[in-house]
C-alpha cells in the first residue's frame, strides 16, 4: 500500500479541521478578532437577524463543521467547508476585505483538496511497458482492488 498521501491527507485534516473549530468557538469571545467587522453590510441588510446573532450561527456551522473534518465524516466536513468558503470569501469581498477573501477562496481550494484526496483508496497499481519501434507499449498493468474511475475495461482479464 502506497502510504505517500497519509502526511499531506493529515495535515489538511487536522489543519482544516482545528481552523473551522477553533474559529467557529471565538465567534462567540471574539479573541481572536472582532468578527462582526468581517460582516459585509450588503448581505447584512439581507439577513432575517441581527448581525450578532448571525455570527453565533456562522459559529455553531463552523464548529460542526470542524469536528466533522475531524471525525468520521471528514468527506462530508470537507466539501461543506469548501463551499462555505466561498461564500465567506463573496462576503468578505462585499466588505472590501479582498486580501482575506482571495486567502479564503485558497483555503477552499484545500478542502476541496481534502474531500479529494479523502476520496482515493491507497491501492497497489503496478505497470510493465516495453520499449517498441513505435514507442512505447503497455504490457501488463495489475492493480488490487478498485476505485473512483479506475473500473477495468471490458476486455480486461482477471487472473
Amino acid at each position: 500500500m502506497d502510504t505517500r498521501l497519509d502526511s499531506p491527507y493529515l495535515a489538511l485534516r487536522y489543519g482544516i479541521g482545528l481552523m473551522a473549530t477553533l474559529a467557529g468557538l471565538d465567534k462567540f469571545f471574539n479573541l481572536l478578532t472582532d468578527w462582526g467587522m468581517y460582516l459585509s453590510p450588503t448581505v447584512a441588510t439581507l439577513l432575517p437577524v441581527s448581525p450578532s446573532a448571525a455570527m453565533a450561527v456562522v459559529g455553531i456551522v463552523e464548529v460542526c463543521v470542524g469536528l466533522a473534518i475531524l471525525s468520521a465524516w471528514t468527506r462530508y466536513g470537507a466539501l461543506v467547508a469548501s463551499v462555505w468558503l466561498l461564500a465567506v470569501a463573496g462576503n468578505l469581498a462585499l466588505a472590501g476585505f479582498l486580501d482575506v477573501a482571495v486567502r479564503d477562496v485558497v483555503l477552499s481550494i484545500a478542502a476541496f483538496t481534502l474531500v479529494w484526496t479523502h476520496s482515493i483508496e491507497k491501492i497497489d497499481w503496478q505497470e510493465d511497458w516495453r520499449i517498441t519501434p513505435q514507442g512505447l507499449e503497455l504490457v501488463q498493468a495489475r492493480v488490487k482492488g478498485s476505485g473512483a474511475g479506475m473500473e477495468p475495461p471490458p476486455e480486461a482479464r482477471l487472473r
